[in-house]
């Protein structure tokens, strides 16, 4: 009997190097899964647990536009609205003359706002434990979109030979489609909330 040595052939080689990147591309999207997740955790419920909460007194609110594009066609003019004057913390404990708040509307001279300060000069409108945790959320919801799809890549390379992958694909198209919705939810009130 004669064996034949040599290397497998050239479809063989092809496909295990597609589940090679496949696996790759799996392991990267889980790591960018855990990174939203940490961030989800900080710039939600973290961030507002740590923050003080306290009153904007306005002076006066401005409006900036930026243009972004190239040409006049694809031009887009987003717009963004501050509004500057004395905060103060709810307990007494500190008080900036020159504060400076990104806000969701245009106010007059001399009304109050429920505002958070998150840092030394940073300052953020105050929309209470639920846009908190809506917006810990919607990071999470990205996060479950990442991992599914991540570790669906990294077991199976994205190779759907086999009965178990496709059962496996199937899976983490479903939580995908989870995340997407839980995402979508999130958002709406972070929006509305």
């Amino acid at each position: 009997m004669t064996s034949v040595r040599g290397s497998a052939s050239p479809d063989t080689a092809a496909q295990q190097n597609h589940v090679r990147v496949g696996r790759l591309i799996g392991a990267g999207l889980i790591f960018v899964g855990v990174v939203l997740l940490a961030l989800g955790a900080y710039l939600g419920p973290y961030t507002y647990a740590t923050s003080t909460p306290g009153k904007l007194t306005v002076d006066t609110c401005t409006v900036e536009y930026k243009y972004s594009g190239t040409s006049s066609k694809t031009r887009k003019k987003t717009k963004t609205r501050y509004c500057y004057g004395t905060f103060t913390a709810a307990d007494g404990s500190h008080q900036d003359l020159n504060a400076e708040l990104r806000s969701d509307a245009l106010y007059q001279g001399g009304d109050v706002l429920a505002a958070r300060r998150t840092g030394d000069t940073s300052y953020q409108m105050d929309h209470g434990w639920t846009g908190a945790i809506a917006v810990g959320c919607a990071w999470l919801s990205g996060t479950l979109i990442a991992l599914a799809i991540g570790v669906s890549g990294a077991l199976t390379g994205f190779a759907s030979g086999r009965a178990a992958d496709r059962k496996l694909f199937r899976g983490a198209i479903t939580v995908a489609m989870v995340g997407v919705v839980g995402l979508v939810v999130s958002l709406l009130i972070v929006f509305f909330a």
